[in-house]
This record gives structure tokens, sequence and C-alpha cells, in this order.
């Protein structure tokens, strides 16, 4: 199972944290260097020290390049310079290449110009770059886990760019997240366009199913923050081994479904694995009868379950939700009646006997044996129970 690592940005998220933080995590700088070196870029290396925010040590790293080289790249030429490289493996230049193409697409809605003509300023610069894929090789080298992440505050104010005084968060901040949920929240640039991008491109924005904690990793924003620690916090570990005793609850909305389909559908739900399934009538959108479907899952059976959903209904979408339930002991015990022997299902609690049942295809085939109604012979055999068994 694929590792799990969950990013907080207490402090918000950059480029250059996200890096850093996997640099505390364990990541060897030089490593995440070399995979950058077919990129070709002049002169820049990493600066990585130790150091504290609001009391909380971590790792902050500074790209550091010739002042000379700085200037615009269009979309089309950095994709092409990652393309290019031999260093990166594939899947990290697609996360690269994905990445720019989310600031590209909303700096082009922002300027109200074609994707072809966006030129990018800050993000194009050198340290940007190295930023943003860097990140994708970090990934590589941290096994490609699972990415969850906490919601990231946006800040607020102002901040100089190359078009002027700009809101914060900064535009295209607002709509690459847009879609998404975060938190308007804090002062300053907590979210920058490439850590919106990264959030948007490598996160799923959501708790992280249970995992064991392994390692933790801070990795440090410049400026030190007020009202929070400037941090953007990782943690990586491992899924939780899930129990074979635990159970999910299945359930999919039918308002097209044929209600010979649905009978079947219960049936086969059983012959795989249920352990119950039921179906509900609802009142779908736009007033339209419909049902509700369901059932009580082990965990080892859940993919086989969702085949049968899928493959057996006309749902597109299907739900499901761990559960947990009080079992009572039981067993079958056997009664004779003047019409042959029945079994009963009876369960007890605390040794007591709570229910007991006779089992409905025993009695339909004596019923039809004998050609006596059904009730009389369920009746007979709960009669027989009570009187050799009683209620203890």
């Amino acid at each position: 199972m694929r590792a799990i690592l969950y990013l907080e940005p207490i402090g918000g998220i950059a480029g250059d944290m996200f890096l850093a933080a996997a640099i505390d995590l364990g990541v060897p700088a030089d490593q995440i260097a070399a995979a950058l070196s077919g990129l070709k870029l002049p002169g820049w290396k990493f600066r990585v020290s130790k150091a504290m925010r609001q009391a909380i040590a971590g790792t902050h790293l500074d790209v550091e390049v010739p002042s000379a080289t700085a200037g615009e790249r269009s979309l089309s030429e950095i994709q092409a310079m990652i393309d290019n490289t031999s260093t990166l493996p594939a899947r990290a230049r697609g996360r690269a290449r994905q990445i720019f193409q989310l600031i590209g697409e909303a700096e082009a809605k922002i300027h109200a110009v074609p994707l072809e003509r966006v030129h990018f300023h800050e993000v194009g610069a050198i340290d940007s770059i190295v930023d943003i894929c860097g990140a994708a090789a970090a990934l590589e080298l941290l096994g490609d886990p699972e990415v969850y992440a906490a919601l990231p505050p946006l800040g607020s104010g102002t901040a100089a760019s190359t078009h002027g005084a700009i809101p914060l968060p900064a535009p295209a901040t607002v709509e690459i997240l847009r879609g998404l949920p975060v938190r308007f929240e804090g002062t300053g640039e907590l979210t920058t366009p490439t850590g919106a991008a990264l959030l948007k491109a490598l996160c799923q924005l959501r708790p992280p199913p249970p995992f064991v904690i392994e390692r933790v990793g801070y990795g440090l924003g410049t400026q030190e923050l007020r009202d929070r620690a400037n941090v953007l916090r990782a943690s990586l570990g491992r899924p939780t081994d899930e129990p074979a005793s635990a159970l999910y609850a299945f359930e999919a909305n039918l308002d097209d479904c044929s209600p010979q389909l649905i009978g079947a559908l219960v049936e086969e739900l059983l012959e795989q694995g249920a352990l119950d399934a039921f179906v509900l009538p609802a009142t779908m959108k736009k007033g339209r009868p419909g049902h509700l479907i369901g059932a009580i899952v082990p965990a080892e059976k859940k993919d086989a379950i969702a085949e049968v959903l899928f493959g057996g209904s006309t749902t597109i979408g299907v739900r499901f939700y761990p559960v947990e339930r009080i079992e009572l002991e039981r067993r079958f015990e056997e009664v004779e009646t003047r019409y042959g022997r029945i079994r009963l299902k009876v369960a007890r609690r605390h040794g007591s006997v709570i229910n007991a049942q006779p089992e409905f295809e025993d009695c339909r085939r004596v019923a039809r044996q004998h050609r006596i109604p059904l009730k009389e012979v369920i009746a007979e055999a709960l009669a027989c129970y009570r009187s050799t068994a009683g209620r203890g």
C-alpha cells in the first residue's frame, strides 16, 4: 500500500516551504538538485538552513540565483524545458507540467489573454521553476505517497508585483483554488500561486485516512507571523491495516432502474458476500419515485460489492462509509413438530435467549409437503420450541 503524506499549511504554503518540508522529512537536497540538473538552468543552488518559527524548529530553504538570469518565460518555453530534461522521472515531469498549466490558465483568465500569450514573471524566474520541478522530484524521492492536505489559509492585504499593487490573496491564487475549500484568514500572503497549484495538482484537500505517522517535517516560511507559526508541517506514514472485521454500509440511489433488475440485484449482493441487502422507496429530484438500495459489507468484499452495484444497476455513483454493529450470539436448534423436524435460529445475549425464529425455508417446505398454511407451521415450530426449551 502507498505511504500517506499529510500537509498542514499552518502558516500557508509556497513552493520553497514544500521543498523545505520534504528536506526536513529526510529527502537529501543534493538528490533533488541532481534530479533538476537536466533543466540546464544556469547558476542556481540551494541554501538550506535550520531555523525556528514561534519556537518550532524546522528547515528553511532559499534558491539562490544570479540576478541577471531572472526574466520572462512563456508557458510553452517552460513546458519544453521540462519535457527535454532526462533527469526528472516521467511522472515528475507530468506533475510539473500540470502545475505550470494551472498557473498559466489562471493568469490567462485574470489578464484576459490567450494562454499562448501568457508570459510568466515571478513564476517564470529560475527559483520558481526549481520550486515546482523540485516538488515533483521530491514526491518521487518520498516514494510517491498519496498526498492529503488541510484547508489552506489564504491571507489578506496587498503586495507589490510587476503589475503594480495587487490584493492578497493574489488573484492567481484565488483562481487556481476556485472550486476547492479554503480559509480566508491571516495577514499577508500565506498561500502563493505556486503553493495553490501544488495543492490542487498534488493533494486531496481533506483529512487523510487513518495512518501511522513515521516521520514529521517542518518547512519554514521567511516571515515571522504574529498570529501563527509560519510553518508547513508534513507528516509521512503508512496506512493502518484495516481489521478483517471492519464493516461498511453501501448505498446507491436509483430513479431509472427496472424493479426486475433491483430484485435480482439484492440476490446478487447477498451471493457476493454482503451480510445484508435491502431496498427502500425514495422520492428523488423532480418528484420522481425511486429506490435506495443498501448493503452491509465486510471489508474484504468492498470491491466485489461495488462491482455488483455498478454492473447490476443503472447507478453512476456508490457511497460507502464504515459502520459498527453489535451481534447477538446465535446458533441453530431443531425441534420435532407434528409435521416434521424444523430448524430455528436462536439468538442469545449474556446467556439468555432473546429471540427464536423458525427457518423460513424449512417451514415453507413442510407447509407445501402437508398442504397447510405456512403460518400454521411457523406457529407450531415456535410452540414446540417454547414447550421444550422455555425462554431461558
